[in-house]
Parts: C-alpha cells; sequence; structure tokens
C-alpha cells in the first residue's frame, strides 16, 4: 500500500488521539482512582501506536508503546496513580505531539525521547524514579528497550509470534539485534555470512530483515536486523558478535512476553487501520455505485464524511469571490439594460449564489474547541508554577469561528488567560484571608450573537486596582491627570492594553503583563474584532472578545464622496441619518451632534480622506458607527445603497493606510476602499 497519500489522515488523526490522551489525563489527575478513564487513555494511546507503526514512524510507536505498558500497569491495579508519575506521561504526550507536528512540517518525526523511556520503564518496573542523568545511563549503550528499536523494525507473521512466545516460555533468550557494518566495507555478503555462521553456533536465527536472499545479493546498505533466540547473555552476545571483522556497531534489544503481545495487538490494529484507509480513499467512489446493505452503524457512518485539505477550500473561496464579483456586474449590466428575462435569471442567479455561499462559508467554520483544547494542560502547569489552585471551565467549545480568524485568535488568548492565572488569581493563601474558596475559578466562554462571536474570560480573582492602574498610566504619559478623572472604569481598566503598560513590581515570564496585552488587543482589532474588560475590585474580572464571523465576504453600505466610491462594514452601523447644517454643534474644538440624547463627533471623510466632498450643505448624509460603547458619526456626501462585497488586501505595499482595512471590485469594475471604522473611532 503507498502510505504517502494518507499522511495528511495521519497527521490529523494523531492530533485528535493526542488530544484525546491529554484531555481524559487532566481528567484522571481530579480523579485517580476512575480506571475508566485510564482505558480510554490506554485506547488513544494503542491506536496511535499502530497507526504510526503502519506509518513507518517507529519513534512515535514505541514511546506510545512505553507509555502504554505503564497505563496497561496502572490499569491491572499494578502501580497507583500519582502526580509524579502523571508529569512523566504528561511529558511523554509532550514529546509525541513534538514528533507529530514534526511530521506535518515534513520532518521524519525524530526526536531524543531516552529520558522519559528511562523513566517510564521505571514506573513500570514499580521503581523509584531517578534524575534525568541516572535514567539515561540505566541500561547499557548496546541493550536498548524495543521503546528504541531502529526504523527498521522486524515485522512478524502470526507463525513467527508463535514460535518466539514458546521460546521465551522454555526459558530461552530472544533478542532482536540490529548489526551495522562500516561504511568502507568491500564484502558486505561475507560479513553478513561471518554474523550468521556466528549466531547459528550460539541459538536460531527467527526471521532477518533484509531477507537472507536479499542479504546474500548485497541489496541493502550496511545495517541489518534479525531476530535471535539463544541461552547467551547479551554482553556475551555483544563481544563475540564485535569480534567480526567490519562489524562497527551491534544493538541489541530483548524480547518480552509483553512485547509479543503488543505485537499481536499490532497486528490486528494494524490491519484495521489499512482498512479505514482504504474506506476513506475510495469514499469518493461511494456516491456513483448502488446502494450496498452496511455491515455496521459505523462504517455507514464514515462513508458520509471525508476530510478535505485546508488549501483546497480556500483555493473555492477565491474563485467563489470572483464569482461574486461578476455576479455584482451582471446586476449592473441588467440594471441598465431594464431587460425581463435577464433581471429573471440574474435574480436567480443571485439567490443560488446565496446559497452556495452560506455552504462554502460553513464549509470553512471550525469549532472553536480547536483552541480552547490546548489550554487545561496549559493552565494545569500555570498553576503549578506559581503554586496556585486554579479551575478552568470551558463553555461553548462547539461554537464555530471562521478558520482564519481561529488561526489568529490562539496566540491573545494565550495571553489573556497567562495574565488571568499570574496577576488575577490571587494565591491560596490571599484567597482564604479574604473569604474566599482556596481555588480559583476562570471560566472561558464562546457564544454567537448576531453575525458576530463572542469570547469571554471571567476570573473570580482580585480584579483591577483603578487607582494603581491609573497612577501608573499617568506616571508613563499614557494619560494626564485631569483627563484621567473623567475616565470611567472600563476606559481605566483599558488601559492595560497600552503599550508598555504594566502594573507589575517585576516582568513576570508567566504572563509579561504590558508585553502581552497590547499585541492582544492590536491582533483582535487587526480581524475587525474588539475587546472589553470590566472588572470589580477584589471580585474579578471579565475580558469580553467580539468578532466577525468570517473575512473574507461581508456586507457594506456603499457610500459616495465626490466621484470616488467607498465601502462601510454593516457590522460598524448602528444607522444612517440626514441631518440639517444648523444641527450641528461645537464642543471642546470638535463638531459634534446630539444623537438620541447623546453627544456624538462627528467625522467628515472628505477630511480624512483628502477628497473634494460637497461645499456648505444644508442637509449632510450621516453614518452613526459604533465601536464598543464608542459612537461616531461619519459625514459623507451620499447613500448608494447596502450590497455584500468580497474583502481584498491591499499588498504588502499598503499595510499602513489609516481607516483603511481593504478594498473590493465593484459590478462596474470600479475599485471600492473599505472603510476601517475602529481607527476612526479610535
Amino acid at each position: 500500500m503507498e502510505l504517502s497519500q494518507y499522511m495528511e489522515m495521519f497527521i490529523e488523526e494523531s492530533k485528535e488521539h493526542l488530544q484525546s490522551v491529554n484531555d481524559h489525563l487532566l481528567e484522571l489527575e481530579k480523579n485517580p482512582d476512575d480506571l475508566a478513564i485510564v482505558n480510554e487513555v490506554f485506547r488513544s494511546a494503542h491506536t496511535l501506536k499502530g497507526m504510526s507503526a503502519t506509518m513507518g514512524f517507529e519513534d512515535i510507536a514505541n514511546l506510545t508503546h512505553n507509555m502504554e505498558n505503564v497505563l496497561d500497569a496502572i490499569r491491572n491495579s499494578k502501580i497507583s496513580v500519582t502526580p509524579e508519575i502523571l508529569d512523566v506521561v504528561f511529558k511523554a504526550a509532550d514529546q509525541l505531539e513534538e514528533m507529530v507536528m514534526d511530521i506535518a512540517d515534513g520532518g521524519e518525526g525524530k526526536l531524543d525521547v531516552s529520558i522519559v523511556v528511562g523513566q517510564l520503564d521505571r514506573i513500570e518496573k514499580g521503581e523509584p524514579l531517578l534524575n534525568e542523568t541516572a535514567a539515561t545511563t540505566e541500561t547499557p549503550a548496546f541493550v536498548q528497550e524495543i521503546s528504541t528499536v531502529s526504523e527498521n523494525r522486524l515485522q512478524y507473521d502470526e507463525y513467527e509470534l508463535t514460535i518466539i512466545s514458546q521460546s521465551i516460555e522454555q526459558q530461552f533468550n530472544t533478542y532482536e539485534i540490529s548489526v551495522q557494518l562500516r561504511e568502507d566495507t568491500l564484502l558486505k555478503a561475507a560479513r553478513v555470512f561471518m554474523v550468521f555462521e556466528l549466531l547459528e553456533q550460539m541459538g536460531e536465527v527467527i526471521k532477518s530483515l533484509p531477507t537472507v536472499d536479499q542479504l546474500e545479493a548485497e541489496q541493502f546498505d550496511y545495517e541489518f536486523h534479525v531476530c535471535f533466540v539463544t541461552k547467551e547473555t547479551t554482553e556475551d552476545l555483544q563481544k563475540k558478535l564485535l569480534k567480526v571483522s567490519e562489524v562497527d556497531e551491534v544493538l541489541i534489544t530483548p524480547v518480552t512476553v509483553s512485547t509479543v503481545n503488543n505485537l499481536k495487538e499490532e497486528q490486528e490494529l494494524t490491519a484495521s487501520v489499512s482498512e479505514t484507509a482504504v474506506i476513506e480513499a475510495n469514499v469518493g467512489n461511494q456516491a456513483s455505485e448502488p446502494k450496498k446493505e452496511s455491515g455496521s452503524a459505523s462504517s455507514h457512518a464514515r462513508s458520509k464524511t471525508i476530510r478535505v485539505n485546508i488549501e483546497r477550500l480556500d483555493i473555492l473561496l477565491n474563485l467563489f469571490e470572483e464569482l461574486i464579483i461578476d455576479r455584482g456586474r451582471l446586476q449592473s449590466i441588467a440594471a441598465d439594460l431594464k431587460h425581463a428575462d435577464l433581471n429573471e435569471t440574474v435574480e436567480r442567479i443571485t439567490r443560488n449564489t446565496g446559497d452556495l455561499q452560506s455552504i462554502i462559508l460553513n464549509m470553512r467554520m471550525i469549532p472553536v474547541d480547536t483552541v480552547f483544547n490546548r489550554f487545561p494542560k496549559m493552565v494545569r502547569q500555570l498553576a503549578r508554577d506559581l503554586n496556585k489552585q486554579i479551575n478552568l471551565q470551558i463553555i461553548g467549545a462547539e461554537t464555530e469561528l471562521d478558520r482564519t480568524v481561529i488561526d489568529e485568535i490562539g496566540d491573545p488568548l494565550v495571553h489573556l488567560i497567562r495574565n488571568a492565572l499570574d496577576h488575577g488569581i490571587e494565591s491560596p493563601e490571599e484567597r482564604i484571608a479574604a473569604g474566599k474558596s482556596a481555588e480559583g475559578t476562570v471560566n472561558l466562554r464562546a457564544f454567537h450573537s448576531g453575525n458576530h462571536v463572542f469570547i469571554e474570560l471571567e476570573d473570580d480573582g482580585a480584579g483591577i486596582n483603578r487607582e494603581k492602574v491609573l497612577s501608573k498610566a499617568i506616571s508613563k504619559g499614557i494619560v494626564t491627570e485631569e483627563s484621567g478623572k473623567l475616565l470611567t472604569d472600563r476606559q481605566v481598566n483599558e488601559l492595560i492594553m497600552a503599550s508598555g503598560f504594566s502594573t507589575a513590581e517585576k516582568i513576570s515570564d508567566i504572563s509579561g503583563r504590558g508585553v502581552g496585552l497590547d499585541v492582544v488587543k492590536t491582533t483582535i482589532e487587526s480581524l475587525g474584532g474588539s475587546i472589553s474588560i470590566d472588572s470589580t475590585q477584589g471580585k474579578g474580572s471579565l475580558f469580553s472578545i467580539q468578532l466577525p464571523l468570517t473575512l473574507s465576504i461581508i456586507s457594506v453600505m456603499l457610500v459616495e464622496l465626490a466621484d470616488e466610491i467607498y465601502a462601510v462594514p454593516l457590522s460598524s452601523i448602528i444607522e444612517t441619518s440626514i441631518i440639517r447644517s444648523s444641527d450641528i454643534m461645537n464642543a471642546h474644538n470638535q463638531k459634534v451632534i446630539d444623537f438620541r440624547g447623546k453627544v456624538v463627533p462627528l467625522i467628515f471623510l472628505k477630511d480624512i480622506f483628502d477628497t473634494e466632498g460637497q461645499i456648505e450643505e444644508e442637509f449632510h448624509s450621516v453614518i452613526i458607527v459604533r465601536k464598543g460603547d464608542k459612537l461616531a458619526g461619519l459625514v459623507v456626501d451620499s447613500f448608494i445603497g447596502q450590497q455584500e462585497v468580497v474583502l481584498k488586501s491591499l499588498g504588502n505595499y499598503l499595510t499602513d493606510i489609516f481607516a483603511i482595512s481593504g478594498a473590493t471590485i465593484l459590478g462596474t469594475g470600479q475599485v471600492a476602499l473599505i472603510v476601517d471604522c475602529n481607527a476612526l473611532i479610535k
């Protein structure tokens, strides 16, 4: 079977199984006596081991095998779950994840895991954990556990495994031996013959890799492997084999009953994985075949799901965006010609493309769980580092966001969570003294509201000290003492997101307040979102992030300035209005209007974008826009109407254009710039 075509499926499924391992390990830490959780971890690890072996990633398979042995000992009550044991298993999971990510980046998944392997081995044997140095020197260099055997591991059929099992039962030693010849060896076949002759004097060779015929034909590089049954010890075997001329290295791996049992299980799982791969690879052909009775519900369900590379979805979306532009052009032509049949056809195309747009955008939607699932383990480790007790609760992880937004939101959330743990949640002693429980709570919520997704991070910690924040902001020159007195509590809270702001006595490597929160705000606003902070001193803080569902196709209000057309996103608009010049007032050298009892500043876009615009007119067209709790009125020449447009980047050379977030191509072929309302209000 050609395995390269299943690489993407292997990577995705490996990530899913590792996530399952981490999630269940966190549960196991809270419920160490729940063997059902151990079984779940074992199943995920066992599946990952078989998949890795099938794909030829033996380092992953072997490390998972060692982790599996520890889990097996736990579920058979040979050892008990302790924090120290879980730390080692978590470390093994981290290294497995590191190897999978290396494969995803085009690597071979190689990593030195000898320390963790040694620790897992000692746990399995019930021995106390040693320090890292001791763990690496416990086993002689030439004797390796099955976990670090060469990537060209021997594969056995059922008959060969039976022979090995019987040999072990009869007290024979069984080894997998890797022999490395010197690279300047001229007669490789002769050296192999000498090794085999020596081995046959001491025992029996069960299997070789490459085969005997291939070895005789010198169809190998300089390394070969054998499975060998003997009464000899590893030390004697090592000494005798190294005496053969031009043998450079000998690696010996003991084979145990546990190893054989796991190899048998692996064979069964490998067959299952291969069958699954074939089924998923052929799913496209099933649609054209006659419907057949399914042998099981799971195989029937599997046929309804396929994995699609995200790059293909990006290509599909780009093509659809061009279709939207052409649709706008067709609408413009139909309006000019006033042809009944053409108008009817255009209306039908508009409806169909609207349905197609909904389908394509939904295909790109990903649950925020893909970001949230990394946080429980992160919070566990940070709580230990900070000597705090913290309970993280995740709500609404199934809420979906466009994958473009998902890709960008992860790092800002990491900063916010680290900040909440380091600066928000107090130490157990401080919490008890304040009449709180020793354990702090952090709630991470996600939910839909209209065309937006809200992500909230709430903690029951100390809250934000208004006076301390204001004092620091004044000393940093962020605000003046006079203006600071006029700020609301929310405005003071948001000062902590100013660049370089920090209330910490020393910068912490946990959160880096002042190093990270300004980046959080900048990233979220670049996504067309906003962030607000509410806090009650002594009770906690709430960070609320508002994000658009998608960034590629947006609804806008087209407006005119002189001969130019601009687009204002509907998501920022509250209302449009026509006002009289006499309604405009002045306050603090700023033109303002009274909008429903609120004083709202006016921004004349002709001044911002340096267009001619209308001279003094009796009436003005105004768009009331909002950013958080701040309002502004954008003055334009006239309204054109609403339209769905494709948001296009201005490119790398036009990244710093003030108040412009992108551009779109209209049906007439004209380019319209998209106004960044957040920048204008700021």
